[in-house]
């Protein structure tokens, strides 16, 4: 499921366009971001593990997701768990800034 027209839709969830002020690249707030990634949990456990983020770089429509979810756990998960913990979600932004095109704003 890819993002058309820089909006997001999930499971029937659809995210305007305040979350994609920029025509050339997502731009969302760092509780934007968490609201967003959060909508992946599909555990509701708080925590998202390797299968949640996959399908949230799917969702971008990022080539390659699955390697991408695998850099994406190694930069953001820092206890080595296999999840990513609220506390480790800044690892988490600061990696879609870097390889998914999502841009984070103050």
């Amino acid at each position: 499921m890819a993002i058309k027209n820089y909006h997001t839709v999930h499971k029937g969830i659809h995210v305007d366009g305040n979350m994609c002020r920029s025509k050339n690249k997502r731009e969302m707030t760092m509780a934007e971001f968490k609201e967003w990634i959060r909508r992946f949990d599909e555990d509701k456990d708080g925590r998202i593990s390797r299968d949640e983020l996959r399908e949230a770089i799917r969702a971008t429509g990022a080539w390659f997701p699955s390697w991408r979810t695998k850099l994406g756990v190694k930069a953001a998960d820092m206890n080595r768990d296999g999840f990513i913990e609220d506390s480790e979600i800044t690892n988490l932004a600061e990696f879609a800034q870097n390889h998914l095109g999502i841009r984070i704003m103050p």
